[in-house]
């Protein structure tokens, strides 16, 4: 083995490191951007408070109290 082939070796052992910590702080800033994410309401609860829902409540109930009085 002389030097040009340890070199080559050294170069590509280095190159792949660095790849792969690349891929590394990729992965884990992937996982803390869906962290933020899942902050917010998921499914019916996401529904429920969105404000087309809560129009529509106020006119059920208005309508409730205008048909009982």
């Amino acid at each position: 083995m002389d030097v040009s082939e340890r070199r080559g070796g050294i170069r590509a052992f280095l190159v792949g490191g660095i790849v792969g910590a690349s891929a590394v702080l990729a992965a884990l800033d992937r996982r803390r951007r869906l962290r933020r994410r899942r902050s917010r309401p998921r499914g019916l609860a996401a529904f429920e408070s969105a404000p087309c829902f809560q129009e529509l409540l106020e006119k059920e109930q208005a309508g409730a109290d205008g048909a009982a009085r």
